[in-house]
């Protein structure tokens, strides 16, 4: 059964970046696109190199969306469902994500 797990404070995330957390087991980048409570949360993973790099890519935003390019060859990353501009067959999974009292809460 999926349920929300506090990982951080928004104030720790700063506007415009992205954090790590390990959330049941799974690394778990959570994006702040803005200076508002609005999270994304999608693995950390990246399916190329199997490395754990996408929280420390930069996020875009292209036709309306919000992606994430992976610090490695930029391959870009929908953050709200982990689909691959590039290859959706590498795409990531994403997770439901909130803000709840200030709390930074991922559903795993």
């Amino acid at each position: 059964m999926s349920q929300w797990n506090t990982v951080c404070n928004i104030n720790d995330i700063i506007p415009a970046t992205g954090v790590c957390a390990l959330v049941k087991g799974q690394q778990v980048a959570i994006f702040r696109p803005r200076h508002d409570d609005h999270v994304y949360a999608i693995s950390n993973i990246d399916p190329f190199f199997e490395s754990s790099v996408l929280s420390r890519g930069l996020i875009a935003e292209h036709q309306g969306e919000l992606w994430v390019a992976s610090p490695l060859k930029k391959q870009h990353f929908r953050l709200r469902d982990g689909v691959c501009m590039e290859d959706e067959s590498r795409s990531v999974p994403h997770f439901d994500a909130r803000v709840k009292d200030g709390e930074v809460q991922i559903k795993a």
